[in-house]
């Protein structure tokens, strides 16, 4: 048995080297990017604990061989050659996602469905002050409809999601509302996990305020970038839908905040409206069956938007008898209440004369009251709009009707 030890020494010494030359694997490089991979780690320790299982009995075996069958001569005629291993594969230009290393993170998943903010518990930011006191910001329960009680909401739409403050996690975007008369107060707010679990607010990212009447929605990039689209105006009662400017701010968080980081800053002058400023004159005669009312409008267009049409308001006063009554749109100048007058407006830069003709009842004395006349802004598209400086653009009849 001792002349046989050296022989068997040397052959179990060159199995292990080629048993081990098969179980490291590609080389360090790798193994350190497994490391990196804590998700892998638990199969890379069972994957190492089979090899080893398998690897025990086969150099047992080949032991208990050695102690019963004398090894095959060094000097064979014929000796078989060792195996080579396979050149490793030419890595590819870009790697499969299941190959590519993904970055871990320590920090809590911040990823919260609307389901689960709607159930939580939540602690706000700040309103705007002039919102009612029921719009409150601790452990707040969060609903879905306030209309008639006027409390913090989470309004239709989507949350969206996106690693915000670069932790390596993710976090949870969404539009809070809390209504007050007939609009709403709005903020765009961030959530995140602390490690316990609990949902907390990250930060805001904007609300509305003077200057930021609405929120219309937003989207986050992949880079965490918060996109939202603003509006100088919200609509509501009978504001139009397409009076409100839109703009779309961008906003990251840096340093503990969000701050705007693009779009406008301000929304400014509206391009789309004009400076429209009105004088009158008027004389008042006698006539069969009353008074006759003459009244002549001077109409300049003071700014850089064309009016295509105006419409002329605070007409009852009586029966319309001459002018330009019979230039009106025929719709408005018929009505019995409200009687309006739309006629071809004014050019930037322009001026137009306007005289209106009306039979009035014959009054004086106490019963003679004041009466107003405005004059809007219509565009080609029949859409009324407002004015730049709206105190020059109603004149007043003295109490002579």
């Amino acid at each position: 048995m001792s002349d046989l030890d050296p022989r068997l020494r040397e052959r179990l010494t060159a199995y292990r080297a080629d048993v081990t030359a098969r179980a490291v694997g590609p080389g360090p490089d790798q193994a350190r990017r497994t490391l990196h991979r804590r998700r892998r780690t638990r199969i890379v320790a069972v994957a190492a604990a089979a090899v080893v299982l398998v690897l025990a009995p086969v150099v047992a075996n080949a032991a208990l061989k050695g102690d019963r069958t004398p090894p095959v001569p060094a000097e064979s005629a014929d000796p078989t050659p060792p195996p080579t291993s396979a050149p490793p594969p030419t890595p590819s230009a870009t790697p499969s996602p299941d190959s590519t290393p993904s970055a871990e993170s320590d920090a809590p998943d911040g990823r919260i469905s609307r389901t689960q903010l709607l159930a939580a518990r939540l602690d706000l930011p700040d309103w705007p002050q002039y919102v009612p006191s029921t719009c409150t910001t601790s452990d707040v329960r969060l609903v879905t409809r306030a209309i008639e009680t006027w409390v913090p909401l989470l309004p239709d739409g989507p949350v969206s999601h996106a690693d915000l403050d670069g932790d390596g996690a993710q976090e949870t975007v969404a539009l809070i509302a809390c209504r007050f008369g007939e609009a709403l107060a709005k903020q765009v707010v961030a959530f995140d996990r602390d490690d316990n679990g609990r949902i907390v607010t990250l930060g805001r990212v904007v609300r509305t305020t003077d200057e930021i009447e609405d929120i219309l929605g937003f989207t986050v990039s992949t880079a965490g970038a918060v996109q939202v689209r603003v509006a100088d105006l919200q609509p509501c009662c009978d504001t139009p839908a397409y009076w409100p400017q839109e703009q779309r701010r961008t906003y990251r968080f840096q340093g503990g905040r969000f701050i705007q980081t693009d779009g406008p800053t301000k929304f400014g002058k509206d391009p789309r409206l004009t400076d429209l400023r009105v004088t009158m004159t008027h004389t008042l005669v006698d006539a069969p069956g009353g008074r006759k009312l003459t009244t002549v409008f001077t109409v300049t267009n003071a700014g850089s938007v064309d009016a295509a049409q105006l419409e002329f308001r605070g007409f009852d006063v009586g029966e319309p008898a001459g002018g330009d009554w019979p230039r009106c749109d025929p719709e408005g100048a018929s009505q019995e209440v409200n009687r309006v007058c739309v006629l071809p407006g004014v050019p930037a830069g322009e001026s137009r004369r306007y005289t209106f003709v009306d039979l009035v009842p014959d009054r004086s004395g106490a019963a003679a009251t004041k009466r107003d006349f405005y004059i809007v802004h219509i565009d080609a598209k029949d859409r009324y709009w407002r004015d730049l400086n709206d105190k020059d653009n109603h004149v007043q009849l003295p109490g002579v009707l």
